[in-house]
C-alpha cells in the first residue's frame, strides 16, 4: 500500500505569473497527523485547495488513497472532511440542521446521522444552542460548528485549516482529545495547519514547513529541532563592545552571530556553556543586561527556515483582519 495522500512537482499559478505553489512534494501515510506550517500567503491554503478537489493544479499530480484527485474528483470528496478558515454555516439554519444539510450530502443514513450529531454537539458544548439559528452563535461557536460539520462523517482524512484559531484553551484541548480518538480508534489521517506551534509539536508525526510555494524542510518535530545545531544562548551587553571572538573561544561554542551588542551563541551543551559564559563576565567585568538559555522549538525552526516568527504572522494576519473589517464598516456608513 502506497501513502494515503501523494503530491508530485504540484504547482499552482494565479494570473499567469504568481506562482502561489511552486513545485512542491510530499507524501502521507494513513493514519499520520501531518503538519503543514507557514507564513501568511505561503500556499497552504492553495495546497489544501487542489488537494480537496476544489482548485486545479496548474501542473503536477496529486493522487489520495490511489485516485486521481482531478480525474476522481467525485470518489476523493467522499473520502475527505474539511474545516476551512472561513466560516461556511448557514445563518438562518440552526446549528441541528446545519449539521443534518452536511450529513445529507455525504449520504449518511439519518438515524445515524441523528446519533452523530448528539454527540458532536454534546462534544463541541452546543447542545443547548442546537437549535437556535446560527445568526445568534458568537465567533467561537460558529468555529465548533465549523468542526462538528467536518467530523460527520467520519471522513478518513480530516482537514484542518486553522481549526482552533481563537478558540479558548479548554475548547481546544477538548477538540484535540477526540481527533486524537478518532485517528486511534478509524485510522484517521489528519491534515493540520496551525499557528500554534505547541500544537503542531505534541500532535503531529511530521510537519512540512512552506514559504514562497516551495517546502523548505519536512521531519518529525524532533527531527526539524535538531536540524537547528543545538541550544541557543542570547546575550545582550550593556555596551556596544564586539566579543565575537571573546564568546567562540569557549569550549563547546558552534557559532557566534552578533547583531549590535545581541549576540545568539550555539551550542549542543549550553548548560555547560551559559555557565562558563557567566564566570568570564565575572572574570572580565562584561556589563551584561540580559542571557538566556533557549532550547530549540519549532518557533526557532520556522524563524530558521522562513526568517519570520509564526507569532508575528498570526498577529500580522489578525491585524490585516481587523483593517479589512474596519475599511469594510467605513465603506458601508459612506454609502
Amino acid at each position: 500500500m502506497g501513502p494515503i495522500i501523494e503530491a508530485k512537482e504540484l504547482v499552482k499559478i494565479y494570473d499567469k505569473e504568481v506562482r502561489a505553489v511552486d513545485g512542491i512534494d510530499f507524501s502521507i501515510e494513513e493514519g499520520e497527523v501531518f503538519g503543514f506550517l507557514g507564513p501568511n500567503g505561503a500556499g497552504k491554503s492553495t495546497t489544501i485547495s487542489m488537494i480537496t478537489t476544489l482548485l486545479t493544479p496548474t501542473a503536477g499530480t496529486i493522487t489520495v488513497a490511489g485516485m486521481d484527485a482531478v480525474k476522481d474528483a467525485n470518489k476523493v470528496r467522499h473520502l475527505m472532511g474539511l474545516v476551512p478558515q472561513e466560516l461556511t454555516a448557514d445563518d438562518e439554519l440552526s446549528g441541528r440542521e446545519n449539521m443534518m444539510l452536511q450529513a445529507d450530502l455525504y449520504n449518511v443514513p439519518k438515524d445515524v446521522a441523528k446519533k452523530r450529531i448528539d454527540e458532536l454537539l454534546r462534544l463541541m458544548n452546543l447542545e443547548e444552542a442546537a437549535d437556535r439559528k446560527v445568526d445568534t452563535y458568537s465567533g467561537g461557536m460558529r468555529k465548533r460548528l465549523e468542526l462538528a460539520e467536518g467530523l460527520i462523517h467520519r471522513p478518513r482524512i480530516l482537514f484542518l485549516d486553522e481549526p482552533t484559531l481563537g478558540l479558548d484553551i479548554q475548547t481546544r484541548e477538548v477538540i484535540w482529545r477526540h481527533i486524537r480518538n478518532l485517528k486511534e480508534e478509524n485510522q484517521m489521517t489528519v491534515f493540520l495547519t496551525t499557528h500554534y506551534l505547541e500544537e503542531a509539536d505534541s500532535l503531529c508525526d511530521r510537519i512540512a514547513i512552506i514559504d514562497e510555494g516551495k517546502i523548505k524542510v519536512m521531519g518529525t518535530p524532533d527531527e526539524l529541532k535538531a536540524s537547528l545545531g543545538g541550544d541557543v544562548i542570547s546575550v545582550e551587553l550593556r555596551d556596544d563592545v564586539d566579543l565575537t571572538e571573546d564568546f567562540s573561544a569557549i569550549s563547546n561554542v558552534k557559532s557566534v552571530q552578533r547583531d549590535g551588542s545581541s549576540y545568539r551563541i550555539k551550542s549542543e551543551k549550553g548548560d555547560e556553556v551559559m555557565e562558563d559564559l557567566l564566570g568570564m563576565a565575572v572574570e572580565k567585568g562584561w556589563k551584561l543586561k540580559a542571557i538566556a538559555l533557549h532550547r530549540p522549538s519549532l518557533n526557532q525552526v520556522f524563524l530558521q527556515y522562513t526568517g519570520k516568527s509564526l507569532r508575528d504572522e498570526q498577529q500580522s494576519g489578525s491585524m490585516n483582519k481587523h483593517a479589512a473589517r474596519k475599511a469594510a464598516i467605513q465603506n458601508k456608513r459612506r454609502r
